[in-house]
């Protein structure tokens, strides 16, 4: 009897040491997961595209010989497994539509140029810092270069922005 009251006791408190053992553990949520996974993504599809700053234009250029602009962003999103139609205005059915606010690195920047009435234009977002958003694009001037939306061509074509890594 007297090894079944110890054995109990025994159970008892081992019940109570178990059950108040921390069992808290540092977790990431899926969508801070995946947003760690898309800013990893995103610098290195900014790091890719940058690689061919200087590069010139050439129409329906896909390499450091000339780029045109979805060229350019057809090639750096494939380099990351990431297949994109070839046409900019294509491109710009892809992925979700963004809020102007909501622009972030790595987003496709679209535009309407020379006052064409349909998307014709296309660059990836490196920086935005407040109201300002500076993208990598193929020129047809100066080939591939950073630009800005408060360069004033650019800020009256805008057009919309593309999430496509989520």
């Amino acid at each position: 009897m007297r090894f079944l009251k110890h054995l109990f006791c025994f159970l008892t408190l081992s019940l109570l040491v178990v059950s108040c053992k921390s069992t808290s553990t540092i977790r990431t949520s899926k969508t801070e997961n995946s947003s760690k996974e898309a800013s990893r993504i995103a610098k290195q599809l900014i790091e890719d595209a940058s690689e061919n700053i200087g590069s010139p234009y050439k129409a329906g250029g896909t390499d450091k010989k000339g780029f045109d602009c979805s060229g350019l962003v057809f090639v750096t999103f494939k380099k990351a497994d990431i297949t994109l139609p070839r046409r900019s205005i294509d491109m710009s059915k892809v992925g979700r539509i963004i809020d102007k606010d909501d622009i972030r690195k790595g987003d496709l920047i679209f535009f309407k140029t020379n006052g064409k009435s349909e998307i014709n234009h296309v660059g990836l977002v490196v920086e935005v810092n407040n109201d300002e958003i500076k993208f990598i694009h193929s020129s047809i001037k100066l080939g591939v270069v950073v630009s800005s939306t408060k360069e004033p061509y650019y800020g009256k074509a805008f057009a919309q922005a593309n999430r496509i890594i989520e």
